[in-house]
């Protein structure tokens, strides 16, 4: 229906929150970005950009939909501005899916079809991600973004370059995989290596939103990542009772190690949203 009927859904939604920023005096604030997936029927095909999805509670498939979402936050309140349907390229995922099979027959790859190109009409999340920063943009030209945070699908360099473009030079946090290379003194290794036998991280206490005082190990440097092939600011991260790092990565280098951890805390508010909205 909402996608049939005549009524501007995607205008309703932008005036709405322009009305909310104008009542509360907001005027700055933190962009974060994140997905979730909404699982519907099995048989149900005719829901927008509905695809088939692994259900992670019963280790099946199901038809869902899959959407991205940009989250505001500022010091008063938090609010989304802009979401947008995820799916994958029907014909991408039927080569790949062939493609694996060839291969695994022991076909070589010269006889294998060529991969097609991306419809525009699906396109990815990154690039959902960054419409939906454009859009925010437009929209709310008078709002100042202090920063941009996502996971760790987004920690790649084009993201992270257009994001802090198209935020007017803003900083922008996502997450390093603990396998990609970084490099020092001339020597290529990954993250985890280097932070596990070289930068061992020390122990600080950090406030996240609302006060809460919490005891975290912290390491960091400013290293050139391969895969960006530029030198950007990374952390390694792990907070109380956890084993594993998690590894920051920023575009602003002039940020203190403080600074970027206090604000990448703010992106967990956008699973506080998520709960919330699938109630």
């Amino acid at each position: 229906m909402f996608r049939k009927a005549s009524i501007p859904w995607d205008w309703l939604l932008r005036v709405s929150v322009v009305l909310i920023l104008k009542r509360y005096g907001i005027t700055e604030g933190v962009l974060a970005f994140d997905e979730s997936d909404r699982a519907r029927s099995k048989s149900t095909k005719r829901i927008y950009k509905v695809y088939k999805q692994k259900h992670k509670g019963s280790g099946g498939y199901v038809n869902g939909q899959t959407i991205v979402l940009l989250l505001l936050v500022t010091s008063s309140i938090t609010v989304p501005v802009g979401f947008f349907f995820y799916m994958p390229d029907p014909a991408l995922k039927q080569w790949d899916k062939e493609d694996k099979r060839l291969k695994k027959s022991g076909i070589a790859k010269k006889d294998r079809p060529i991969k097609p190109e991306r419809d525009s009409a699906y396109p990815t999340k990154t690039e959902i991600a960054l419409g939906l920063l454009k859009e925010f943009k437009v929209a709310h030209s008078l709002i100042k973004i202090k920063g941009v945070l996502a996971d760790a699908l987004y920690g790649e360099k084009a993201f992270m370059d257009e994001a802090a473009k198209e935020s007017g030079g803003s900083q922008v946090i996502s997450q390093l995989r603990k396998n990609q290379n970084i490099e020092y003194r001339g020597r290529i290794r990954s993250v985890e290596s280097y932070f596990n036998s070289i930068n061992k991280g020390i122990d600080q206490i950090i406030r996240v939103r609302g006060g809460k005082e919490i005891k975290v190990t912290v390491s960091s440097a400013r290293l050139k990542v391969s895969s960006h092939s530029k030198k950007r600011f990374v952390i390694a991260l792990k907070y109380d009772g956890e084993n594993d790092y998690r590894y920051l990565v920023a575009t602003d280098l002039t940020w203190r190690t403080q600074d970027i951890i206090q604000a990448y805390t703010l992106r967990w508010l956008i699973e506080v949203f998520f709960e919330d909205w699938k109630l």
